[in-house]
């Protein structure tokens, strides 16, 4: 795992009018390869942070940098272009075209991030094969279970190599068996390397799919299991010098 931060803000608030801070002075660096699990009760900035990595909303005060990318600069068309070509996103919706096959949805993704369409077709066949869910590929996504549907939407998430996937309640719509299924399918992406920001209010998906939690309220962070293993390393290192 690099020591590189993937993500990193720095004193990031959001204010929205006539309301009180949704972010107030959050500063986050997650490494390359961590997968990093955001908790916390409705209304504790979890999701105004993720939308300001995926370059859907600004902070107000603060940066945010993302793979080298300063995103809280760019415009609206080059928040677009980072998105294809950066991140991936899940949602808990699934957010899938149900007039397009499985597999266009998933070549959709890398034609508008200008993938040539021979090379999209050859990356969706591969990501499908390895989800799983290559038998559905000519199928709609009606036609899918829940969990099918959102290893559907994972696979459209990676088809441009991203830097980062974030997810938003990726179990959130799935009953039990398909929210199993796709917690087994996000240890595997972390296994695999990936740079994981997930969102969820489930703790057994974050203790399941995350090697980090952050706990926010209030638009701050609460806790970040990455201090407490810091300093739980340094009280055992200077109990091992006393020793």
């Amino acid at each position: 795992m690099s020591s590189d931060p993937v993500i990193e803000l720095s004193g990031v608030s959001r204010h929205y009018e006539g309301a009180r801070a949704a972010l107030d002075g959050v500063t986050l660096r997650v490494r390359e390869g961590e997968s990093v699990a955001l908790l916390g009760p409705s209304g504790s900035g979890k999701s105004t942070l993720l939308n300001l990595v995926a370059g859907l909303d600004r902070p107000s005060t603060g940066t945010v940098t993302v793979a080298g990318v300063r995103v809280d600069r760019l415009t609206e068309s080059g928040s677009a272009r980072y998105r294809r070509a950066t991140i991936g996103m899940v949602f808990q919706f699934f957010n899938l075209l149900d007039d397009l096959t499985v597999a266009d949805n998933v070549v959709l993704a890398g034609e508008l991030a200008g993938v040539p369409r021979a090379e999209a077709r050859r990356r969706a066949t591969e990501l499908l094969e390895s989800l799983g869910i290559d038998r559905h590929a000519r199928a709609h996504p009606g036609r899918l279970s829940g969990g099918e549907r959102q290893r559907v939407a994972v696979a459209r998430a990676l088809m441009n190599n991203p830097a980062l996937l974030l997810a938003d309640e990726p179990t959130g719509a799935l009953d039990s068996a398909s929210g199993e299924d796709v917690k087994e399918l996000f240890r595997e992406l972390h296994q695999d390397g990936q740079t994981i920001l997930l969102v969820t209010h489930d703790l057994t998906l974050a203790e399941d799919c995350a090697t980090r939690t952050v706990r926010m309220r209030d638009g701050r962070i609460e806790s970040d299991s990455a201090d407490s293993s810091t300093s739980s390393d340094s009280a055992n290192s200077s109990a091992e010098a006393a020793a």
